[in-house]
């Protein structure tokens, strides 16, 4: 097997003090249609910006922004890597995710005076109200319960998931924060990377399918098309096995059904607590009898790049891996 080891229940009980917290720090304004607040511009010379104000409509309603946003705190690691990605300020993200303890290497200096504001499950609205944001970004499927109470904090704009949807959701982020040229640029560029590096990969190597198989504290999942590393192997026009070729998440499987994650080639990730699955299916003689793995075709990837970044940062690394695995083009 070769390895790559690439550098690299929303409940709270908010502090009696909140409200008044916010509104010291001049935060008491959401511009939110659904809260009923006045929006309160951002800082400084951002009233400038051509575009601004602007409402922008997102999943839990319509928010408006007075100007272009140059203090954020993003509620997830997609949307931190998104806010990064576009080169806007980031004052308070969720660093520790999952595996994950701190904000990911690979981020470097954008995020070195980043707060994180986590944990995920519990966001510090104190610490968040404290960092005076002027655009907070969450998703509905993380922070549901928590929209209106953020709002109180500052103008709030909600994608609805985190998964499938992160490339609309980048664009939608564009929206609030001015950046619809440059996110439009990134994931083009993205694309096109894809493309190309899939191509050489299925002329090179004869189109073959692309297993992926994730060990996690539970059943083993074979990554399907509407999983972020789905959508990549998607992109770059990369065939999948019958049993991964799904317009779902993923599919469950038990050690009897090993025979399932056979493919051409096998990627393999492991999150926290699936380790001891991995071992047991590695033991198992159905394992040993893939073809791919037969074939040394098997190979450990990152699952903190290929599973959870979720972000176009975390897909490039995806395609260096790719690339790298079958000796094509890196398309850089």
């Amino acid at each position: 097997m070769r390895r790559f080891a690439r550098g690299r229940g929303v409940a709270f009980r908010l502090a009696a003090g909140l409200t008044g917290l916010a509104l010291a720090v001049g935060l008491s304004a959401c511009g939110s249609s659904n809260s009923g607040g006045e929006a309160e511009a951002g800082s400084g010379n951002a009233t400038a910006d051509a575009g601004f104000p602007r409402t922008v409509a997102h999943h839990k309603g319509s928010t408006e922004i007075k100007a272009k946003p140059q203090r954020i705190v993003a509620l997830d690691n997609s949307l931190v890597e998104a806010v990064v990605l576009l080169g806007r300020p980031l004052v308070g993200g969720i660093a520790s995710y999952r595996n994950q303890k701190t904000f990911p290497d690979y981020l470097g200096d954008a995020v070195k005076d980043t707060k994180d504001i986590g944990p995920l499950d519990n966001p510090n609205l104190e610490l968040i109200a404290s960092l005076r944001p002027d655009l907070i970004v969450s998703a509905t499927v993380r922070h549901d319960a928590l929209y209106d109470k953020l709002s109180a904090i500052a103008p709030t704009v909600f994608v609805e998931t985190t998964g499938p949807t992160w490339k609309a959701n980048i664009t939608l982020l564009a929206q609030a924060l001015g950046e619809e040229t440059l996110a439009a640029q990134q994931l083009s560029a993205y694309e096109a990377r894809a493309k190309k590096i899939g191509d050489e990969v299925n002329a090179k190597a004869g189109n073959p399918s692309i297993s992926v198989v994730r060990f996690v504290d539970g059943p083993t999942r074979l990554m399907a098309k509407a999983s972020f590393i789905g959508i990549i192997l998607a992109d770059a026009g990369l065939k999948r096995p019958a049993s991964q070729d799904k317009d779902t998440f993923s599919t469950e499987i038990s050690e009897e059904q090993i025979e399932l994650a056979e493919g051409d080639h096998i990627f393999l990730t492991t999150y926290s607590g699936g380790e001891s699955y991995k071992a047991k299916f590695e033991a198992n003689p159905l394992w040993t009898r893939l073809a791919a793995v037969q074939a040394k075709r098997l190979y450990e990837v990152k699952d903190e790049l290929w599973m959870t970044s979720v972000s176009v940062q975390g897909a490039h690394f995806v395609l260096d891996d790719i690339s790298r695995t079958f000796q094509v083009d890196a398309a850089k």
